[in-house]
């Protein structure tokens, strides 16, 4: 693996808490700067990731569970998906908006509950995503807060009858167009995988071979074929 694409990899976003490192800077329309924070292992609110206002983390703006990605919008939003039940969620806040709370009003049961995502102030906007839609490219209902994105790439766990059917699934969000692809990972199966404790965590699309790369969770680090449905070669292999 190429320094350039240990880099591309390395920056990709993935979900909290793993990889809350890798979350984008966010900073509001005012220039009010947030940063994120990590919770720990152990208490109340162990794993837990937070954004709060830099200067004051005694107020909470908003709070992450598990498997949540942040991505960045336009100035002064902070988008973030999340897989929901048989759907991927997709909200955008405005951070300035976003009222404080205190961590006691969520502790204990956040980290119990199914709840992804947690605010005193709702999304500006939202939509989610089938992620039983067949492969191909599909019309999706995308507000118009979302459309200044070209590209968002997520991934999630299919469901599947076989062992050898795919077991997870790259869905290209081209939210400024109203579209989302839908592309199996035909190399991700139960037959050759352990769903569960291994699974794919997130991927990015290299710029200058246009190619998708990400990295898998007991798996190892890849690059993705042109159709970008199968390895076309490892680039960190866990044996």
């Amino acid at each position: 693996m190429s320094a350039r694409e240990r880099q591309i990899i390395e920056q990709a976003i993935g979900p909290a808490p793993w990889y809350y490192r890798s979350f984008p800077a966010v900073t509001g329309a005012g220039g009010q700067e947030y940063a994120w924070s990590f919770h720990g292992s152990q208490g109340p609110n162990a794993y837990l990731i937070t954004l709060d206002a830099t200067g004051d983390a005694s107020n909470t703006r908003l709070a992450l569970n598990t498997y949540c990605r942040p991505f960045p919008m336009d100035e002064g939003h902070i988008g973030i998906w999340c897989p929901e039940g048989k759907q991927l969620r997709i909200v955008a806040f405005d951070v300035d908006a976003l009222a404080p709370f205190s961590l006691n009003e969520i502790a204990g049961w956040f980290k119990q509950s199914s709840d992804r995502i947690y605010a005193a102030t709702p999304p500006i906007a939202e939509l989610t995503v089938d992620i039983t839609l067949p492969p191909g490219t599909h019309s999706i209902q995308v507000p118009e807060e979302f459309r200044s994105i070209d590209e968002l790439l997520m991934v999630s766990y299919r469901p599947v009858k076989e062992k050898d059917e795919a077991a997870f699934a790259l869905f290209v969000g081209y939210l400024s167009g109203g579209l989302v692809e839908v592309i199996p990972q035909n190399w991700f199966t139960a037959a050759q995988y352990d769903v569960g404790q291994q699974w794919i965590a997130r991927v990015a699309r290299d710029p200058e071979t246009h190619r998708i790369v990400g990295e898998g969770v007991r798996v190892g680090t890849f690059e993705l074929t042109e159709d970008s449905t199968q390895i076309a070669r490892w680039l960190d292999h866990v044996a």
